[in-house]
């Protein structure tokens, strides 16, 4: 502080003495503009690391359009990017003196900024009566500027609205309609205002240039080329756990820096033992806290929920529809669900990640549909969770390493926990010896795990998980175990939603009888063929089904054409089912057929004939498929009709063409079955299916 004061002294007296000598006596409002009145852009840091590609490109964006909107989360680095950009000698040479730096931060007041404006070029400030007067004022000196050299506007830190709009808190929206040819805007915030502007995501750090950042931090005289070589190793961990997170690489490198080997060790030994990251310097938890300050209620749970899976693992969007439809009364097809999920991405709090371009295309199918997250705001997802004394806790999140459990678990009387959602994560040590838990409250278990066993058991507490609506079950590692203690879902009565991911289930059949309320199941690389080998299951209520990449399946068993309630059967990416059984007529309530990618599916039997209430049918990808039944036309219902790479499909049964409403998503390859027949209700989409390979 007393550096900057004596620099901005000694600029001010440099400005008295050259204008003395010029024989004027203006300096006066130049001098204000030097105080904290002024627009200049702040020179940026010294030192920074990893900009100089998104500096080339939002100039680049910058020069063509009228407004860019630079997001990323807090502490990415927003600001000192824009800083260096006012200071790029193309920027400087095409804006000249017309670069005016506005921070517009989570209050704005429009009236002061527009005020420092007028100021900062030395012009006579109006009265403003109301904000939007001070906006058409604004427009009007903007105008005035642009006559000398293009405008640069640099909006810095704008903040969103209260529900996470679209629309930023301040009115953006006038400023962009400024009809001024030669004004640019480049604006910087937490949010994504695609609406508005061209959008730039500024990524994280990577590899060396997180490296590199840190090193400048700890070891801000000599760089680490002194240590030994188990110090780098413990360098580079630390560094990894840090996540590419600028400001965390800065935090954490400052608050080790100078320390004993010794401490570093701790620090990390105690991040790996539950240890926040977030609290291992000032400002890094305020900021990110921060980031948080606008969502409502409702969105906030949904962010602490993300905190119930692994870090650095894809949390499938399915699993999240499935958790928020019970525990928030959201609707069943995932739509309330997405739109949280979007509304959280456009903060820059998740990454919403579709593996298969044009997937969310097929209406309510979200398969191919992930989030993720960073481990930071996991981690502070986590700890938002845990604010309260964990016995109050609405969700309780466990992850545990080995069989070390934590001591209340272990305890004699064991204390009543109220939480709603339930997340135990165990990694391969895990020896699946469960204690006893009290969870009478619990309505989702997410159980993520990995073992080196081949078998992993359910625990026996969950018997007594009376208004258990929602399992998740996932495993992670390397091995498909099977489960064991599979019995105990029938004492669960209001069990509605099971999810399990790369699991070999056993014979569903006596514990399914009990399953009075299951309304859907969803089954993920599992091995199910023994499964559904059993004979026939009786599940009144269940309404959906969904089969992804169960690699044993040899084909449907005839007693799910007798699960009369059943709304959506969905199997895709299953390469040995020829064919599907006749019997499938049989579901009259039917809605929605899928048959996304098996590949050695050979034609559809007649009897789908029989399903009037059928909207959408998908055999995309059934590349064997050579014909449709000739009853096709009797669909009456049919809306959609999904058929992508059917390339061995060689004639379509003219009834199809009776049914009015339809519409049909082919590739140019196939279009001409269709325009033979004079069909106009016709979209082309060539998008591909090896996104999911990256």
């Amino acid at each position: 502080m007393p550096l900057e004061q004596l620099k901005t002294s000694r600029e001010i007296l440099d400005l008295l003495q050259s204008q003395l000598k010029s024989g004027t006596g203006e300096v006066s409002g130049q001098i204000e503009l030097l105080g904290s009145g002024a627009c200049y852009a702040p020179k940026p840091p010294a030192f920074t690391v990893g900009l100089d590609v998104p500096q080339r490109e939002v100039k680049e964006l910058l020069l063509k359009k009228s407004v860019v909107v630079v997001s990323a989360p807090g502490g990415c680095g927003k600001t000192t990017l824009v800083r260096k950009l006012c200071q790029d000698p193309d920027v400087k040479g095409k804006f000249k003196d017309n670069i005016f730096f506005v921070t517009v931060s989570k209050v704005p007041n429009i009236k002061l900024m527009v005020r420092k404006l007028f100021e900062h070029n030395h012009c006579r400030v109006p009265e403003f009566q109301t904000d939007q007067d001070a906006i058409i004022q604004l427009e009007q000196l903007l105008k005035k500027q642009a006559e000398k050299a293009p405008v640069l506007l640099v909006l810095d830190d704008v903040w969103g609205g209260p529900d996470i709009r679209v629309e930023p808190e301040f009115p953006f929206q006038e400023f962009k309609n400024f009809e001024i040819p030669e004004c640019r805007i480049l604006v910087t915030s937490r949010y994504e205002f695609g609406s508005f502007g061209s959008a730039y995501k500024l990524d994280l750090l990577h590899g060396e240039e997180a490296m590199t950042l840190f090193r400048h931090s700890a070891f801000p005289t000599d760089g680490d080329f002194m240590l030994d070589k188990d110090f780098k190793d413990l360098v580079k961990e630390i560094v990894k756990r840090c996540g590419g997170f600028p400001l965390a690489l800065q935090v954490v490198g400052r608050s080790l820096s100078g320390l004993p080997v010794a401490i570093w060790k701790s620090t990390l030994l105690e991040w790996s033992e539950g240890q926040f990251i977030l609290e291992s310097g000032e400002g890094l938890l305020d900021c990110l806290q921060s980031s948080l300050a606008s969502l409502n209620d409702k969105l906030k749970e949904c962010f602490m929920d993300l905190g119930s899976f692994p870090e650095d693992k894809k949390i499938p969007v399915t699993a999240l529809i499935d958790m928020w439809a019970e525990l928030y009364k959201l609707d069943k097809n995932g739509v309330h669900a997405i739109s949280r999920l979007i509304k959280l991405s456009l903060q820059n709090l998740l990454n919403l990640v579709v593996t298969r371009e044009g997937a969310t295309e097929v209406e309510g199918c979200y398969d191919d549909a992930f989030v993720l997250q960073h481990d930071l705001l996991r981690e502070l997802a986590i700890r938002q969770s845990s604010q309260e004394p964990m016995e109050e806790r609405k969700r309780l999140i466990l992850d545990l390493s080995g069989d070390k459990l934590p001591d209340w678990w272990t305890e004699e009387t064991q204390p009543c926990i109220k939480a709603r959602l339930l997340s135990i994560s165990t990694d391969e040590m895990f020896s699946s010896s469960w204690c006893d838990m009290q969870v009478p409250e619990v309505e989702v278990l997410i159980l993520n795990f990995q073992t080196r066993e081949n078998n992993y058991t359910l625990p026996e507490f969950m018997k007594r998980m009376d208004k258990l609506k929602v399992l998740v079950l996932t495993n992670y590692g390397f091995s498909i175990p099977e489960l064991t203690n599979f019995s105990v879902l029938s004492s669960l009565p209001s069990l509605k939603r099971i999810r399990l991911e790369r699991v070999s289930v056993p014979t569903l059949c006596n514990t399914m009888l009990e399953l009075k309320n299951l309304e859907k199941i969803t089954l993920v690389m599992c091995k199910i063929n023994q499964a559904f080998n059993s004979s026939a299951i009786q599940m009144p209520n269940l309404k959906e089904i969904n089969i992804d990449s169960c690699n044993d399946l040899v084909g449907l068993p005839e007693w799910l054409c007798d699960l009369v309630q059943l709304r959506k059967l969905s199997i895709s990416n299953c390469h040995k089912p020829s064919t599907l059984p006749e019997g499938i007529g049989r579901l009259r309530n039917l809605e929605v057929l899928r048959l996304h990618a098996c590949t050695k599916l050979v034609g559809l039997p007649d009897s789908i004939a029989s399903l009037r209430n059928l909207t959408l049918l998908d055999i995309s990808g059934c590349f064997r498929m050579r014909e449709l039944p000739k009853q096709m036309g009797e669909l009456c219902s049919l809306e959609k009709l999904y058929m992508r790479r059917c390339s061995r499909l060689r004639e379509l049964p003219p009834s199809i063409m009776r049914i009015k409403q339809l519409e049909v998503i082919c590739d140019t390859e196939k279009a001409h079955l269709w325009e033979d027949h004079n069909f106009t209700n016709l979209r082309i989409d060539e998008t591909t299916d090896l996104n999911w390979l990256v």
